[in-house]
């Protein structure tokens, strides 16, 4: 068989805006990957790049996969495009059901968006005119958390706890509060999964609502593990009590699982593996396996049925995306959601957990390395700071894994690991030994 020639790569690289890439850097020595396939990634020169990141953590069942080929190019001539305001399709409804079926708990009902960022700013809204609708309109005030992530909207951005994300971006939504972040070196580095230490941290959620009064808060929301801010792995009994806290005021809970979902932590949402249910989750990423761009917020059938009063002829929400349950979109995704059960992707994930959390571990000791925190399928290497030049380390690293053959996620000075779910060990062993060479080699 032959194999195709790359596409020529373009010769003016200005016209593209990046994002989240410093530009002028990355034009000065671009990066280009042209095709993919399993776990690797084809370089422009030719080179195989094992995918230490699933793309953006999204590719969890693997690149290429012909079932999601597929299932695209019948529904893209079958139906390109139907609009979602007032008609419908089968396919997004069918995808509904399957997400709800698969979902914890009573996570019932679906509104589809194009992201995670369009997913969280539709949770938000949803939280906001939930408690409009119960007869509790004062109840605006959302709680984030330092170091979350949240996607790109001003929603988002709002609720999320990444500095560099808002600044510029003025006042962005009023009403919002920030718990302090989980993790704590001195308590938990270099814990294997869980830390033991931290619980408590949710209790600040307690202070924050007594500043304010009970009655004036909407919703919480969290990732349940941060991925973007560090990755942050959540202690023991941390959810539980933030689960808790959240009843005992009538305050919603939101689980941001755009990185968590599909088979992440070694089952199908962190919800599941933490046994805690939240009111609204939101998921992109893992959804259609990166192949198309879809996010959802999941609500409880209690959310869904207070909207489901007065006229029938009047829209209970007034928010939408054009193209929310678009048809090739929802056909990737269910295709995507085959592969998983069919494969098992879920519980292989949970199966080599320990073999995962072994070998990153076995980083420990290399030059800068000062903490690894794991859990599932996703691994943090946190690396000391250069003086006066945070993230420059990180960078250095990346760029060298990638020289290397691996492709790995830097966040900071913290090295982000969450490879496809079908890694094979023999795959793990050899992203460690690239990772390994390009901390030794780093000054």
């Amino acid at each position: 068989m032959n194999t195709p020639a790359p596409p020529p790569l373009p010769n003016d690289l200005s016209s593209f805006w990046m994002p989240f890439t410093p530009n002028r850097k990355f034009k000065a020595n671009p990066r280009f990957i042209v095709a993919a396939e399993g776990m690797y990634y084809t370089a422009s020169d030719g080179r195989r790049i094992i995918d230490g990141t699933s793309g953006l953590w999204c590719v969890n069942a693997g690149h290429g996969r012909s079932e999601i080929i597929e299932a695209i190019k019948t529904q893209a001539a079958e139906l390109d495009y139907v609009p979602s305001y007032m008609m419908g399709h089968p396919k997004s409804f069918q995808l509904a059901q399957r997400l709800a079926a698969m979902a914890p708990g009573d996570l019932n009902h679906v509104f589809f968006g194009n992201s995670g960022s369009e997913a969280v700013d539709t949770a938000l809204k949803i939280a906001l005119a939930y408690h409009a609708r119960a007869g509790e309109p004062q109840r605006r005030r959302l709680v984030g958390r330092a170091r979350g992530f949240h996607g790109a909207g001003f929603g988002g951005i709002s609720v999320g706890g990444i500095a560099p994300n808002r600044t510029n971006f003025g006042s962005l939504l009023a009403e919002v509060d920030h718990l302090g972040h989980t993790h704590n070196p001195e308590h938990n580095a270099f814990t294997l999964g869980q830390p033991e230490w931290g619980a408590h941290l949710a209790d600040e959620l307690e202070d924050i609502v007594a500043l304010h009064g009970a009655g004036n808060f909407a919703a919480v929301i969290i990732e349940p593990m941060a991925g973007a801010g560090g990755v942050l792995i959540p202690p023991k009994g941390y959810l539980e009590k933030m689960r808790q806290i959240c009843d005992a005021h009538g305050i919603l809970l939101i689980f941001d699982e755009v990185i968590t979902g599909f088979g992440r932590l070694g089952a199908g949402f962190a919800a599941e593996r933490f046994k805690v249910v939240p009111d609204i989750m939101t998921i992109a990423k893992g959804l259609t396996n990166g192949a198309v761009p879809m996010g959802a917020a999941l609500v409880t059938s209690k959310i869904y049925d207070a909207f489901m009063e007065g006229p029938e002829n009047v829209a209970e929400l007034y928010h939408g995306y054009t193209y929310s349950g678009h048809p090739v979109a929802s056909a990737a995704a269910l295709a995507t959601l085959d592969i998983y059960a069919r494969d098992h992707l879920f519980e292989r994930a949970a199966g080599i957990e320990n073999f995962w959390q072994a070998a990153v571990h076995g980083l420990k000791g290399l030059p800068n390395v000062i903490d690894i925190r794991n859990l599932g399928l996703v691994a943090g290497i946190e690396l000391a700071a250069k003086d006066g030049a945070p993230g420059t380390r990180g960078a250095d690293i990346l760029a060298k894994c990638f020289k290397g053959g691996a492709l790995v996620r830097a966040t900071g000075d913290t090295i982000a690991l969450a490879p496809p779910l079908i890694i094979t060990e023999e795959q793990i062993e050899a992203l460690m030994e690239i990772v390994a060479a390009a901390l030794k080699s780093v000054d």
